[in-house]
């Protein structure tokens, strides 16, 4: 597997705070704040309106995959995504990966491996034989090794990373999004405290019931399953209400 950051948001920290910025009223544009003052504006971004990180765009190259794993990466809607073809891509000579947490030594491996290369060679033999490439891909193997471009937006990355670096991932998603992630970090070191599991970045559980029975992380203050429910039976019985939003200014503190 490898991951390479083939493209990236130029300036990206000062886009950021700018486009912040602009939605506040802000006449002072980020090229002119101090180091100080952009840290301090990006921590409070963290935790509000996610809407000026979608100004933030990363593309990624991701190459020996398996199909398996790609399946479920595009069902990330909001990335753009460009994957090897397989209707045109003669795919006799790709390899079939091993699922993640099999033991290569083990007979369940041994059995994987004479199956998928059976189909293989049954894909070989059908388009030697005339078949279309898009109709005898039909017998590939799922976890057939492909590539494929990615390109998501910095609140995508955020949101994503949530569930798809929790430990009920596949370990191959988890993984490639690892990779991902040091990536985005290696050319915006900021970003590290915007894509994290959601454990990490929110200190609750993303799936709770697997969590308690699997997760060696697990803390039981993570679970605020009980908390919810205390707050959703206060809410709805309440009337209305609402709040003036207030302006943040890294040097002069909130002002109305």
């Amino acid at each position: 597997m490898k991951v390479t950051l083939l493209r990236y948001t130029d300036e990206a920290l000062l886009l950021l705070l700018d486009t912040k910025n602009t939605r506040l009223g802000g006449k002072r544009p980020a090229s002119e704040w101090t180091h100080e003052e952009r840290m301090e504006h990006l921590e409070y971004m963290r935790n509000t309106i996610q809407s000026s990180w979608e100004f933030v765009d990363y593309t990624f190259r991701i190459e020996g995959v398996t199909r398996a794993f790609t399946h479920q990466l595009v069902r990330t809607r909001t990335g753009s995504y460009a994957q090897e073809a397989q209707r045109v891509v003669d795919v006799s000579g790709h390899d079939v990966l091993l699922p993640f947490d099999l033991d290569p030594q083990t007979e369940q491996a041994a059995f994987f491996s004479i199956a998928a290369d059976y189909a293989l060679s049954a894909y070989d033999t059908l388009v030697k034989e005339g078949m279309n490439r898009q109709d005898a891909r039909g017998i590939l193997p799922t976890n057939i090794s492909t590539s494929i471009t990615a390109k998501f937006n910095l609140r995508t990355l955020s949101d994503t990373a949530k569930v798809r670096l929790c430990t009920r991932t596949q370990g191959e998603y988890q993984t490639v999004f690892r990779a991902m992630r040091e990536e985005v970090i290696k050319v915006h070191p900021w970003a590290a405290e915007f894509i994290n599991v959601k454990c990490v970045s929110d200190g609750i559980c993303a799936f709770p019931n697997y969590g308690k029975e699997s997760c060696k992380f697990y803390k039981p203050e993570l679970d605020q399953t009980e908390v919810k429910k205390l707050i959703a039976s206060e809410f709805w019985a309440a009337p209305v209400s609402d709040s003036q939003p207030v302006l943040f200014d890294a040097a002069n503190g909130r002002t109305k």
